[in-house]
């Protein structure tokens, strides 16, 4: 067994073992979900006042709520469509809190470029969830492209960590708007595929009434 496989293992038990507990304590998911974006908004603070590293552990902890809230949904039989609905629409206050708290940070230290920058990381970050939203509506899934929200997540963290978040803005900006880009592209072939499929289908029926 690997060194990564092990720690994977040791991490999925204790989520199990921490999903257990919350099960037996009753607590609604969606409590869960609100605590997840309350300690975003800590994080989101200090961000603003350049403490990177610290940061970066609390958007670890808020990760912990993401994770679980879910499952214990799940595990106690509370699994409904508002706890959905709910939960992605605190994840994009909880992105956009996190954001805004580089942007003051960059604000504070006078550095323009930067925000401009976190400013277009918002934008990325919006759009890629709201393309997503839209696309659904006439096509049957978009899952497509690289940059989802863990992956945006985890970079956020690396940035804050290793005190190396200018370069993982710059990755967010370009990365996030080709996933945009490439939601956009197959919206349009899959949405074009299904208006063929439906005239094939309408011209075949015409021919039959034809025939008879």
């Amino acid at each position: 067994m690997t060194y990564t496989r092990a720690i994977g293992l040791g991490a999925n038990k204790i989520i199990r073992l921490i999903v257990r507990m919350l099960a037996l304590s009753r607590i609604n998911p969606n409590v869960l979900t609100f605590l997840g974006l309350v300690i975003n908004i800590i994080a989101a603070g200090t961000l603003a006042y350049g403490h990177f590293r610290i940061a970066g552990l609390i958007i670890i902890f808020a990760g912990l709520f993401d994770m679980v809230d879910g499952r214990v949904a799940r595990e106690t039989n509370q699994v409904t469509r508002f706890g959905g609905f709910f939960d992605s629409v605190l994840d994009r206050y909880s992105d956009l809190a996190l954001l805004i708290g580089l942007l003051v940070f960059y604000g504070t230290i006078n550095r323009p470029a930067y925000v401009v920058l976190t400013a277009v990381v918002m934008t990325a970050s919006v759009m890629i969830s709201y393309t997503r939203t839209r696309s659904e509506n006439i096509i049957p899934t978009c899952k497509v492209g690289f940059l989802e929200r863990p992956e945006r997540i985890v970079l956020l963290i690396l940035g804050a960590l290793f005190d190396r978040m200018a370069p993982v803005l710059w990755v967010i900006a370009v990365l996030g708007n080709l996933t945009v880009i490439h939601r956009m592209v197959f919206t349009y072939q899959e949405s074009k595929r299904l208006e063929d499929a439906q005239l094939r289908t309408r011209s075949l029926a015409a021919s039959g009434t034809r025939s008879i």
